[in-house]
């Protein structure tokens, strides 16, 4: 893989993160105008929102993984 190609990657894995980000920002702000707590960990507000909470945090995991994969892929590279 060229460092192009990890480059491009990586802006995508950040540019979805951070749309991640902002969903969760705009989910608490909706609560919040519905007269709702933002989600957290200790007050998870509705069933919809936890489950988006949820989801967000296995997203974050994943890309997790997949950053773990990358870098042990240039490593190997790099070796070669």
């Amino acid at each position: 893989m060229s460092a192009k190609r990890i480059d491009e990657a990586m802006a995508r894995i950040n540019a979805a993160m951070a749309r991640i980000d902002a969903a969760q920002r705009d989910i608490n702000a909706s609560a919040q105008a519905a007269g709702d707590a933002p989600a957290t960990k200790d007050n998870p507000g509705s069933a919809r929102v936890m489950a988006l909470v949820n989801a967000h945090e296995k997203l974050r995991e994943e890309v997790a993984d997949t950053l773990g994969e990358l870098d042990t892929l240039i490593e190997e590279l790099e070796g070669e």
